[in-house]
């Protein structure tokens, strides 16, 4: 039986993946709106750091930091056969990445609220960490909805 994961595009609705020479098309905006949420696909990575627990959980500090995000606390697991999910809490939102080291492949959030961090330098960092060849990446601005945008906010 063939597996079901390589009937499916790659990246669906996205359009084409990117090259890694691409990688600096990842745009910084700088926006008033509540947060920034990337979403980086990455392909045809290194297998084995895709399976090293500890490269991970290293891999997630250092891109929190670089971010301008603080980390409050990070956890990760190791699936066997392969595999490892992690996900790190910080006092800006979240950073979370699974991988699927059989394919060369990691789906990766980086999610953060305030003008001081940076979610999309994360993402180049992590494109990087994992030698990935190919990615996709969406940059979604999270908004305050419109019903309570007039809503005083303490900071």
């Amino acid at each position: 039986m063939e597996p079901f994961f390589s009937e499916l595009h790659p990246n669906p609705g996205w359009g084409e993946s990117f090259k890694s020479k691409d990688i600096n098309t990842i745009q910084f905006n700088s926006s008033e709106k509540i947060g920034r949420h990337c979403i980086l696909e990455l392909y045809q990575c290194d297998h084995a750091r895709l399976n090293d627990e500890a490269f991970i959980r290293t891999s997630i500090t250092s891109s929190a930091k670089i971010a301008g995000a603080t980390l409050m606390h990070l956890v990760t697991h190791s699936f066997k056969p392969q595999g490892v999910t992690g996900l790190a809490l910080l006092a800006e939102s979240h950073i979370s990445i699974h991988t699927w080291p059989e394919i060369g492949y990691a789906a990766i959030d980086v999610f953060t609220c305030g003008d001081h961090t940076m979610p999309e330098k994360a993402c180049k960092f992590l494109f990087k960490d994992f030698l990935a060849h190919h990615f996709a990446f969406k940059n979604i601005e999270r908004e305050i909805p419109a019903g309570i945008q007039t809503l005083h906010r303490e900071p």
